[in-house]
């Protein structure tokens, strides 16, 4: 009989967040916004272990209370400005797999209170038909990036590219960005220095990026309203 498959989140959260002090563990509609992402993962039914991953003992103490399955002292140069998210997971994956086999891993951003169960399980899906591959959701830009403009100067602009000037925005094909909300892949793939990524599209009302005050007082109001009038499926 074949073993179920194994599927664990790891959450990287760092404490020494710039533009927004403490951003892991801020109060974001009247709980840390780090509860609002685990409440989600619970309510998944995806998860075999839920897991953080932080330099900080304020951070991880608070996962303890609210209940995540593990945490994992992350070493602090691994909690620098300039370390990437795999190198964090790569680390995650060492420690878990001293005590416990799995074979899949979310790494799941902790600031994400807009995220959907049903792009996890789609996600999943993808997973399954290509499973050597990083999949994450990615939306479109809402604007052809082809006719960007910079600054001259203090007040004068001109396109990035004026070749595409010519061009009806119509006519020009979709761009799309990272979410930032989460990547899957297999424990063997995390561990990989390369990998192929596949796009998992989702609409862009649905993604907020939360990088300074403004964007976190905005995004306050939106999830009070996107839970009022049930646009978030998972409530």
């Amino acid at each position: 009989m074949a073993r179920k498959t194994i599927n664990i989140a790891i959450l990287p959260a760092r404490i020494g967040s710039k533009r927004i002090k403490r951003k892991n563990i801020k109060i974001f509609n009247g709980k840390p916004i780090l509860a609002w992402t685990f409440q989600i993962l619970v309510k998944s039914k995806i998860f075999d272990k839920i897991i953080i991953s932080s330099e900080s003992n304020d951070v991880l103490k608070l996962a303890k209370k609210i209940g995540f399955h593990e945490t994992i002292k992350r070493p602090k140069r691994l909690a620098d400005n300039f370390t990437g998210t795999q190198e964090v997971i790569k680390h995650a994956i060492q420690e878990i797999e001293k005590n416990f086999i799995f074979d899949n891993v979310f790494c799941v951003y902790p600031c994400n209170p807009f995220i959907q169960i049903k792009d996890l399980n789609e996600s999943l899906k993808i997973l399954t038909k290509h499973k050597n591959k990083l999949i994450f959701p990615v939306t479109n830009f809402s604007h052809p990036v082809e006719r960007a403009y910079v600054f001259k100067n203090k007040n004068e602009i001109k396109y990035i590219n004026n070749f595409f000037s010519k061009f009806r925005t119509q006519d020009l094909k979709s761009k799309y960005y990272d979410t930032g909300q989460f990547y899957l892949a297999s424990k063997k793939t995390w561990l990989k220095s390369k990998t192929k990524k596949i796009g998992l599209k989702i609409p862009n009302w649905r993604v907020v990026d939360i990088d300074n005050t403004a964007d976190w007082d905005r995004s306050e109001i939106l999830f009070k309203f996107f839970k009022k009038y049930k646009y978030l499926k998972n409530n």
